[in-house]
């Protein structure tokens, strides 16, 4: 999509502090992080949330996981991470394209409460 902000990230038009990329996937850093590492993985495809996600498109989302997998390793985030995913304006997603956050390096008291 012409217009999608992380479209335009994955073609290379907006800058990114990429922590990754492959032709499927971009992983980069977020702007205003909520943990001391907070990064995003983005299907290069656009994908409008994982509502949209379909029997076509869903082997990207393994990759996805593989590269969390993967980053998280060279990152040593060894103590655990957290992944989180929002679907639609109830559920706080905010960038209309699929996309993961992963939260590492603070401690969670879980379950909260």
């Amino acid at each position: 999509m012409d217009d999608c902000l992380f479209c335009k990230m994955a073609r290379g038009e907006i800058p990114t502090n990429k922590v990754y990329e492959d032709d499927t996937v971009l992983a980069f850093y977020d702007i205003d992080p909520q943990a001391p590492v907070h990064f995003l993985v983005i299907p290069k495809q656009h994908i409008s949330s994982p509502d949209d996600i379909t029997q076509e498109n869903s082997a990207v989302v393994a990759h996805i996981f593989e590269v969390i997998s993967k980053v998280s390793k060279e990152l040593n985030l060894e103590n655990g991470y957290r992944v989180v995913t929002n679907c639609g304006k109830d559920g706080g997603q905010s960038v209309k394209h699929l996309h993961f956050h992963v939260l590492a390096k603070r401690s969670l008291k879980w379950p909260p409460g």
